[in-house]
């Protein structure tokens, strides 16, 4: 696996894809960032070691390999609701997306139609979500950004994708998608991902809603530390462009990495070469935290989550030279820095 980080991290540095803003960064030992007197304590309740779960090599859910080459070209045109008509079984003869349907006729929930009722049909490319699909894949398909797909088309949370949903494409969206295995190039994207696309548009399609199971608000004022170690980078600017949407705390390799919080594993894997093994932990109410250049992983998507609980070891993947954690907490998409709010150091 390493090796495959160090072609990835060559291609990204030679196609001039440098991670900036809203990702991470190379953090090298003896950083002028380095706080030797800032320590971060674990909860006190060390976790109990499970057998670890390696991270894989495998066929990232960014790809656009795993992408059916469906998408339709509608026209704008007027529809006549017949009896027992519904938004969904208009969106699917008509090849549009629900959404837009509505959108264009001012449409709200439960969208009660009438016989005889003349509907917009508003034009564009839309693609028909397949059973397994991730948001991020189809936007790597077509060559626009995920972001995009997901405001044009309102996406509201937990963001997944329904098999057989409609998907409008921004303009400029290539006419068919890329397939076949990724190029380079394309590999040298997943820099260009960030936590935001894994927790928006990482899920796969499902055939029904919801794709994890509910999950309650679980924030109660504030988060345990996730591991032991010495706080190596601060959140915010570092100069030169770059910005860390969290904390770097270094720590041994291996080093037992605690969940912060109660709640459902939404993510784990390593399908963004800048953070290596990945978790990403859904506490509810809006509330997600990030575990970033994990060596192992122990948990898997779906998995219920206790604060303390195991989620795998310290390692150096991703961008990172040496071993540590990086550690996120979003609320509302929105990156916050985490001292404000983890617990007091025991």
């Amino acid at each position: 696996m390493r090796s495959l980080l160090i072609v990835l991290t060559a291609s990204a540095l030679a196609s001039g894809c440098i991670p900036r803003g809203g990702e991470d960064y190379r953090i090298r030992s003896g950083s002028s960032s380095e706080n030797p007197d800032v320590d971060a304590t674990a909860n006190p309740r060390a976790p109990v070691i499970v057998p670890e779960r390696e991270i894989v090599e495998e066929t990232p859910s960014w790809s656009p390999a795993a992408v059916q080459n469906n998408a339709r070209r509608v026209d704008a045109a007027v529809y006549i609701v017949q009896p027992g008509d519904s938004l969904f079984a208009i969106a699917n003869k008509s090849g549009a997306g629900a959404t837009a349907i509505a959108e264009a006729n001012g449409l709200t929930p439960p969208y009660m139609l009438k016989a005889g009722q003349r509907l917009n049909i508003p034009g564009g490319l839309f693609h028909r979500v397949g059973a397994g699909e991730t948001g991020i894949a189809i936007a790597r398909a077509y060559g626009v950004s995920w972001t995009d797909v997901v405001s044009l088309n309102k996406l509201p949370p937990p963001y997944v994708l329904q098999v057989g949903q409609n998907l409008r494409l921004p303009d400029g969206a290539a006419a068919v998608p890329v397939t076949g295995e990724p190029s380079p190039e394309q590999r040298a994207a997943s820099f260009s991902l960030n936590i935001d696309d894994i927790v928006t548009g990482g899920q796969p399609a499902q055939a029904s809603l919801p794709a994890l199971p509910p999950i309650a608000a679980n924030f109660a004022g504030a988060f345990g530390w996730p591991v032991n170690g010495t706080l190596v980078s601060r959140y915010g600017s570092q100069g030169g462009g770059r910005v860390n949407d969290g904390i770097n705390i270094g720590a041994g390799e291996g080093a037992p990495v605690a969940s912060a919080g109660d709640g459902v594993v939404a993510y784990a894997g390593n399908e963004i070469g800048v953070y290596g093994g990945l978790v990403l932990i859904d506490h509810g109410g809006g509330w997600v935290t990030a575990y970033g250049h994990l060596g192992t992983i122990n948990v898997a998507r779906g998995d219920r989550i206790k604060r303390g609980q195991l989620l795998g070891g310290v390692g150096d993947t991703g961008y990172v030279d040496t071993p540590q954690l990086h550690f996120e907490i979003r609320k509302d998409r929105k990156p916050l820095d985490p001292l404000t709010k983890l617990s007091a150091r025991s």
